[in-house]
């Protein structure tokens, strides 16, 4: 088995061969290049996305600088996905990212792991599991997302959380480690910030 074969099984592999180094450098110098962008060049950021990513729905949009291992080659989005700045990706493994996700600035979700054992680690092993985001699931800014984690969908995930864990659907969560916080429900229907009303009969 080549070690390719089995950094897409998720089993302990060796990153710095050059059957994978190799390929990973084409992504890097591309991601190079998206990330001198003007933000003026919108056509060049779509077409970007929808080339280099696994997959890319429509009026998906991120703000520049982004950072990926692999440029974004295992990056699924769905449509109406948004990243702000320094959305950073570990995506050696695959990452999939539902329809309308709102990713805030300083977001990190990481796929790659490495053994605890020592004897390992000096070899720089490491393993890849899969994240997946649910979609309409905004991400606070400054989270960060661990290998494996599912965050279900309609979910928020409070600003500086360190996401450990699945998260399940329709819940507010926040922390270190990221924890349910409480369920969405009526009082979000009518408040948008503390006791402030959503003049819903005024919104567009």
């Amino acid at each position: 088995m080549t070690e390719k074969e089995r950094m897409e099984q998720g089993i302990i592999y060796n990153p710095n061969v050059s059957e994978l180094t190799d390929e990973q450098s084409v992504y890097m110098e591309k991601l190079w290049e998206f990330n001198q962008l003007r933000p003026s060049e919108q056509d060049k950021k779509q077409k970007y996305m929808k080339e280099v990513f696994a997959e890319c729905g429509e009026d998906c949009f991120i703000e520049l600088p982004f950072r990926a291992n692999w440029g974004g080659k295992n990056l699924h989005f769905g449509n109406r996905v948004y990243a702000n700045f320094n959305f950073t990706v570990v995506d050696d493994g695959e990452i999939f990212v539902g329809d309308k996700v709102m990713l805030g600035p300083n977001v990190t979700i990481a796929t790659a792991n490495h053994p605890i054992d020592p004897s390992l680690r000096e070899d720089a092993m490491q393993y890849n599991k899969s994240v997946h985001i649910g979609e309409n699931v905004w991400v606070g800014a400054g989270t960060v997302i661990v290998p494996g984690v599912t965050i279900g969908k309609n979910s928020v995930i409070g600003a500086g959380s360190v996401v450990v864990k699945d998260i399940p659907e329709n819940v507010v969560a926040v922390g270190n480690p990221c924890r349910v916080l409480r369920e969405i429900g009526e009082h979000d229907r009518e408040f948008f910030y503390r006791n402030e009303r959503i003049d819903w009969e005024n919104l567009k």
